[in-house]
């Protein structure tokens, strides 16, 4: 029996490697002390279902970063390829120096449970409070639940699902964007059992 060669790979230096991660923009602010803002981050993922719990990291220099800490409250907003731009520009410079709603022609739209605005553009808002804040080195963890989630309508089936695989998402990997590509399954499809096949009718027994 023959067995392939084991792989080539070279050994690196103990860093960031898991991608692709989510690239979206958290709109933050809107109360009478910060104007409201946007910032892009690429570190943030799921961290419980019930309660609903997600987490955004950023680093202590970032403008938004004393809005969030003071405020308790941020907006996740997935962006779209159409957002690809404007997200990417959100990312690199500072709302201590821009307007970022008007800069990027993003609009701000109110929350359902939180102060700071959604951005309407966005297919998706999750609109979060922190529970939890975790100093980690580089940057600070905000571990917020969910306490209202908007969704464009026109992503909703008849049955009410969510279809966002027809919204254009867009994925952050190793500093570049990218779109979603092809659908490869849903969750459980490795197991799942297929139907029974319908036994062939006899030809011979029909009237």
């Amino acid at each position: 029996m023959q067995t392939k060669p084991p792989a080539k790979k070279q050994s690196w230096k103990p860093g960031n490697m898991l991608f692709p991660v989510p690239a979206v923009l958290v709109s933050c602010g809107g109360t009478k002390e910060w104007k409201p803002n946007l910032i892009t981050i690429a570190w943030a993922g799921s961290v419980c279902t019930n309660p609903p719990m997600l987490s955004i990291s950023v680093r202590p220099e970032r403008y938004s970063y004393d809005i969030i800490k003071q405020t308790g409250e941020f907006v996740v907003n997935i962006p779209t390829v159409k957002q690809t731009k404007a997200t990417d520009w959100c990312g690199v410079v500072s709302g201590r120096d821009h307007d970022k709603f008007e800069k990027t022609g993003l609009t701000p739209a109110p929350g359902l449970k939180v102060k700071c605005p959604a951005v309407l553009e966005c297919p998706v808002n999750i609109e979060c409070r922190v529970v939890q804040t975790l100093e980690l080195g580089s940057h600070v963890m905000f571990i917020a639940e969910v306490v209202a989630v908007q969704a464009s309508s026109e992503l909703i089936d008849a049955k009410g699902k969510l279809c966002l695989e027809k919204a254009g998402l867009i994925a952050f990997v190793h500093g570049e964007y990218f779109a979603l590509g092809q659908y490869l399954g849903h969750f459980g499809f490795s197991v799942r059992k297929k139907p029974a096949k319908a036994p062939a009718k006899n030809p011979r027994r029909q009237k």
